[in-house]
């Protein structure tokens, strides 16, 4: 982790969010300075290293504005584990709602596959090799290496038989033949029988509120060690045969022990927990029984895991004190003071996000590498048409947009997914069977055609965008 870290630094990480995200400069600074904060904490000497807590910070603003979507963008950056949890599922009372440990679980069962992926990759080579020489196995079977054979001549001499006249040189030429016809796919079409390790499935339902996750015990883990591996046999073409071979012979390669080891300290030290939502496990302000009681006690439950505790899951003890905890929030009700003061006390830092301008739309459907504009046209185009938003049907868009959230309710960017659907609903209905033209222009004059009506029309616009 270090040394990809090393070139991250907070300008740099504002850079490679800005390519997804528009605007929120604030909460992107924030985030950049916890994340370099990270790999600081891994260069100060032991002692002080265990004293330095991360900075959890809560980002506050209307719902499509960006907040998740920092949070994920962020954990890709830094290839570290991320888990999003919604604070809302934790507040179902009685058996339905989750244990708040369950999140540091499923951030463990998260590191431990990317470390599992990661180590694939770096035996990758030695198991084709591997799944090659099984293939090579079945095709031209080995000969056992024969007795070096002595003739005995009349006068006594000791004659040893050629190396090229023996079964196993010849043997040997073959495979090296059918290894390189192999190595260039000229065999991926034959068809070829062989062993594979079928893992046996054990299905069992846990009744009650636990699962066997939240109980931290692996039992898929414990029936398939106590019941025999079965091997199977298995037809497919040579070119999926090497595939599957070569996934088994890598998990062989694979030393679990030190994958677990090295997922756990992943999670202890470049954690990221994202817990969305957190305004509504926060009372109203209201002295009332009833929900508000649960909320509170999830607050109280949240509160060690934030602090720092040791939680148990099936790959071995993790100790929360150093993982990230992003908490995010509308906060149009409540407000970060409604929390328990002992939790605001664990979030110090917190950014407001701004709503979305009618210049952050047009942004937003053009400049970032996955903008819906791009989506759009890019489906379309697999059917031969080519969408062409001119400037002026985008600007058009982003005001509708604007209109909409400010006359009905304020869902950020997401309200130009639902407009865009409305907008081109006949394009996308009607091709492939009825293609309008090769080169579909989108001005803004077509844009009113489809949804001034709409907009104009406030209880139509409640209900379709």
């Amino acid at each position: 982790m270090n040394n990809h870290m090393d070139e991250l630094t907070p300008t740099s990480i504002v850079k490679e969010l800005d390519k997804y995200i528009i605007g929120q400069t604030e909460a992107k600074r924030a985030v950049a300075i916890a994340l370099r904060n990270r790999w600081r904490r891994q260069q100060v000497p032991d002692q002080l290293r265990e004293e330095i807590m991360p900075n959890n910070i809560i980002l506050i603003g209307p719902t499509g504005v960006g907040k998740t979507e920092i949070a994920r963008r962020l954990a890709k950056l830094a290839k570290a584990p991320f888990v999003k949890v919604e604070a809302s599922k934790f507040t179902e009372v009685g058996y339905v709602g989750r244990d708040v440990e369950s999140m540091i679980r499923d951030l463990a069962e998260i590191s431990v596959n990317m470390v599992r992926e990661e180590k694939t990759r770096e035996v990758q080579k030695k198991a084709e090799e591997m799944a090659d020489e099984r293939i090579l196995d079945i095709l031209i079977p080995p000969v056992k290496r024969p007795q070096p054979q002595i003739h005995q001549v009349q006068e006594q001499q000791t004659v040893e038989v050629k190396e090229e006249d023996t079964d196993e040189y010849q043997n040997q030429r073959t495979r090296e033949w059918m290894r390189v016809k192999l190595k260039n796919g000229q065999l991926d079409e034959r068809l070829i029988e062989f062993d594979f390790q079928q893992s046996p499935n054990v299905g069992m339902q846990v009744l009650g509120p636990f699962g066997m996750d939240d109980m931290g015990i692996n039992i898929q883990e414990i029936m398939g060690n106590l019941m025999p591996k079965k091997r199977k046999k298995r037809k497919t073409t040579i070119e999926e045969a090497r595939k599957i071979i070569a996934q088994e012979e890598a998990q062989k390669l694979i030393d679990m022990e030190s994958v677990q080891k090295e997922a756990i300290k992943r999670v202890e030290d470049s954690g990221i927990v994202f817990i969305d939502e957190i305004d509504k496990v926060t009372g109203n302000g209201s002295k009332t029984s009833g929900p508000d009681v649960s909320r509170e006690g999830v607050q109280r439950d949240l509160l060690p895991i934030v602090e720092g505790s040791n939680v148990n899951t099936k790959y071995g003890v993790v100790r929360t004190d150093h993982v990230l905890f992003i908490a995010s929030g509308a906060f149009h009700i409540a407000k970060p003071s409604d929390l328990i003061p002992e939790l605001q006390g664990r979030f110090p830092i917190r950014v407001e996000l701004s709503s979305l301008t009618e210049e952050d739309f047009v942004q937003i459907l053009t400049t970032p590498q996955n903008a819906l504009l791009k989506q759009y046209s890019a489906l379309l185009e697999t059917e031969g048409v080519k969408l062409h938003f001119l400037e002026d049907g985008i600007k058009e868009i982003a005001r509708v947009a604007t209109e909409v959230n400010e006359a009905v309710e304020n869902i950020g960017a997401r309200r130009l997914h639902t407009i865009l659907t409305t907008l081109l609903d006949e394009i996308l209905f009607d091709v492939p069977d009825k293609v309008p033209s090769e080169t579909v222009e989108i001005t803004s004059q077509f844009v009113k055609d489809k949804l001034d009506k709409i907009v104009k029309d406030r209880d139509l616009s409640k209900f379709i965008l």
